[in-house]
């Protein structure tokens, strides 16, 4: 094998695929990045049984061929390379790599003992890239992180004719979000319940405008059941593939209440600094408050004998007079969530970063100790939906919520699922944190 490619477009590649390596491989030879240089075309991919990666890029290959090397050193070398183009060859159980004055010689891991990168499945259909990432930037932070319940890592993603949802929670806040796409077949119904951090990978690389192909197992395309096995993204000569969730998501439109007894429209940038602004006193343990009236809200943060911040925003709010306290880092994702339906986009790294863009965040809730609705409020439907969603309760020692009755947002007895009505693109329910009565 020998073949010559462009520094920046080989970093950038080896870079995007080694996020995929497995952090403590069962094998050593999963920890290889694969390179396979044939015709004009270099290949970069790895595969863990769970997750893989490809990605081709332009080369001058001068003798094609493939060697497998450890990938993270691999990632290190290419990001420390001088502006050079790169020259790579093997040759006798070595990969030689020269980049200007710089030389790298890796000892190539054995071809015969890696697994066959996974076939591409059944495509189910395309959506725009610049679509599915500001989707997933919304819905992916609202996904657990605690491996101990695999469902709430991930994100369900449900495929009805041309419409898709993606919808993620941790309990304490489900986030859902509505878009369109073009099925290979219309009449698909569809459930693949998909890892969040593969979701984020995707999002941190797909564009507007670029079609990205979804791709899954027969199973499940019919009569809405769960799809098994594989699922895989490919656009723009990347394409990822992950193992689903082997688990079935929460019923999550009955979740949602069907109104609500109070609704405040806030400016978004200024609502949400300010709340970021206040939190910079809460510790863990402590609620941001928000204290409604006609046309302004209050908004109050203090730890216990250090600080304390207060700041007014102008709103309109209909309901009576309401105080309603928030998780502050809870609070923010799904201000910052919402605001990326105004701005259309996502951003470029794939997490959700503060609102900043024109327009209104609205804010629906009932009372200080049920979940309250968070959506876009430019333009959007009002958000309705099937049931009422269950009580709330008091925040823990460490900030987690807890519910006297059947739980929060992803929890208690599951009910019918009915047709959900006519819904903003993007929800976000979220628990209050239920504080002392004063005296």
């Amino acid at each position: 094998m020998k073949f010559r490619v462009e520094r920046e477009v080989l970093g950038e590649a080896v870079s995007w695929v080694a996020r995929a390596l497995p952090t403590r491989p069962v094998v050593p030879v999963l920890s290889g990045l694969l390179l396979r240089a044939d015709g004009d075309v270099l290949t970069l991919s790895c595969f863990d049984y769970e997750v893989s990666a490809r990605v081709e890029v332009p080369a001058e290959v001068g003798e094609p061929g493939t060697a497998l090397v450890p990938g993270r050193l691999l990632a290190e070398i290419t990001r420390s390379l001088p502006p050079a183009e790169v020259d790579i060859a093997s040759a006798a159980g070595l990969v030689m790599l020269t980049c200007g004055s710089a030389e790298f010689a890796l000892v190539s891991l054995p071809l015969e003992e890696y697994p066959r990168l996974p076939d591409l499945t059944a495509v189910a259909g395309t959506v725009d890239g610049g679509l599915l990432a500001t989707a997933a930037a919304q819905v992916v932070p609202s996904a657990s992180r605690d491996d101990t319940l695999p469902m709430l890592t991930g994100v369900c993603m449900d495929f009805d004719g041309h419409k898709l949802m993606l919808a993620a929670t941790d309990r304490y806040r489900l986030a859902v979000r509505a878009l369109s796409w073009e099925p290979s077949d219309p009449a698909v119904r569809a459930t693949a319940l998909v890892p969040a951090r593969t979701l984020a990978d995707v999002a941190r690389t797909m564009r507007p405008g670029r079609p990205v192909t979804i791709a899954f197992g027969d199973r499940g395309q019919d009569e809405g059941r769960p799809a098994d096995g594989m699922i895989s993204f490919e656009g723009g000569g990347r394409r990822l593939t992950a193992r689903l969730i082997g688990a079935e998501f929460i019923r999550y439109d009955s979740r949602f209440p069907k109104s609500f007894e109070a609704s405040a429209e806030l400016p978004a940038g200024l609502f949400t600094e300010a709340v970021r602004r206040v939190s910079l006193v809460a510790d863990r343990a402590t609620p941001v408050q928000l204290a409604f009236r006609r046309d302004m809200v209050v908004i109050e943060a203090q730890s216990d004998g250090r600080a304390r911040a207060v700041e007014s925003v102008p709103v309109t709010f209909a309901g009576a007079d309401q105080v309603i306290s928030f998780n502050p880092h809870y609070l923010l994702d799904g201000l910052a969530a919402a605001a990326l339906t105004g701005q259309g986009r996502a951003p470029c790294s794939g997490d959700v970063e503060p609102a900043t863009a024109a327009g209104r965040i609205r804010l629906e809730f009932t009372s200080p100790a049920k979940p309250a609705l968070i959506s876009w409020a430019d333009g959007d439907a009002s958000a309705g939906a099937s049931e009422t969603a269950t009580d709330s309760g008091s925040e823990d020692g460490n900030g987690a919520v807890h519910h006297a009755d059947a739980g929060g947002v992803a929890d208690g007895p599951e009910r019918a699922q009915t047709e959900p009505a006519e819904t903003a693109p993007f929800r976000y329910l979220v628990v209050p944190v239920r504080t002392p009565a004063p005296g």
